[in-house]
């Protein structure tokens, strides 16, 4: 009932306009009909993932829900509570060394890797832009069995830290979203609760917004470069990640201004890597045309 009645507005407008909306969005009977649509808009609103939510964090109003309380994993999305809880137990500009048992974690699990090799010595904050730009799993194995310290320890803040922020929904059993046994899993609700809480912290935001990343080659390191898997930066988007598995589908945790309106939002087991991106774009689209024809 409570999204039916935030999202009065964008319902209203889709009404009005012939897009499409789940049938939990259905347009009340009493909608207003004075709004009309900007011509930009003139695509149907399409939306192919399975799980959806998206927030006006400026005014406070859900713009879209689909099945947002279902628990499902979330895969690399996990990697930003792993960046959220390194934040509040790291300082920047400490050195981690990392092991040959991270980098055969990635190698092992044929997982994205941000190319760490064992015995280089790199910062904190360089490993951050390794975590989040490449979605390097060797990157998440570092910071965890450095910051736990252990793994298991490093999983355990990530559980105390998803009760503290309220996702009640939300269990990881893993730094990086890789499946494993255990049940993790999350909701698109508990992600943008997620989202909203690390929109705070300049340094994610700053590092999630990089489209390339480059570290200079030193005594302690080789030179790397680690390229954003987002492709809606920098146009559509100001962040956050990406995610893949084949039980999670393609996953996409966005934060994006569109005329003065900041939207937060979780889109999770899309179809493709393109149609999360179609979604995002469409919801985006959709939102900012609603919010300025009131």
């Amino acid at each position: 009932m409570r999204s039916k009645v935030t999202l009065f507005l964008l319902v209203a407008f889709l009404a009005v306009t012939g897009l499409a909306v789940p049938a939990r969005a259905a347009a009340p009977a009493t909608a207003p009909s004075t709004l009309t649509a900007p011509p930009k808009v003139t695509a149907p609103l399409k939306v192919t993932a399975k799980v959806v939510y998206l927030v006006d964090a400026t005014t406070g109003t859900v713009q879209f829900a689909r099945r947002e309380t279902r628990r499902v994993p979330v895969a690399s999305l996990t990697k930003i509570m792993t960046a959220y809880v390194v934040r509040r137990d790291a300082p920047l500009d400490a050195v981690v060394t990392i092991t040959k048992a991270d980098v055969r974690h990635a190698a092992a699990n044929d997982a994205t890797h941000a190319g760490l090799k064992a015995g280089e010595r790199l910062t904190v904050r360089d490993l951050l832009y390794a975590l989040l730009l490449p979605s390097g799993a060797d990157a998440a194995n570092a910071l965890a069995r450095r910051y736990g310290p252990g793994v298991k320890g490093f999983v355990k803040k990530m559980n105390a830290a998803a009760r503290d922020l309220g996702m009640r929904d939300t269990f990881y059993t893993n730094a990086d979203g890789l499946p494993q046994s255990g049940g993790d899993h999350s909701t698109a609700v508990d992600q943008v609760t997620l989202a909203r809480a690390v929109m705070s912290d300049s340094v994610i935001i700053q590092i999630a917004a990089t489209e390339l990343h480059a570290v200079e080659k030193t005594s302690a390191h080789r030179r790397h470069v680690w390229r954003n898997t987002n492709r809606l930066l920098p146009d559509d988007a100001q962040g956050l990640k990406t995610g893949y598995t084949r039980a999670a589908g393609y996953c996409l945790m966005l934060a994006a201004e569109r005329d003065g309106h900041t939207y937060i939002g979780a889109i999770l087991g899309d179809t493709g890597d393109a149609a999360r991106y179609r979604t995002a774009r469409s919801l985006l689209d959709a939102s900012a045309a609603a919010a300025a024809a009131v």
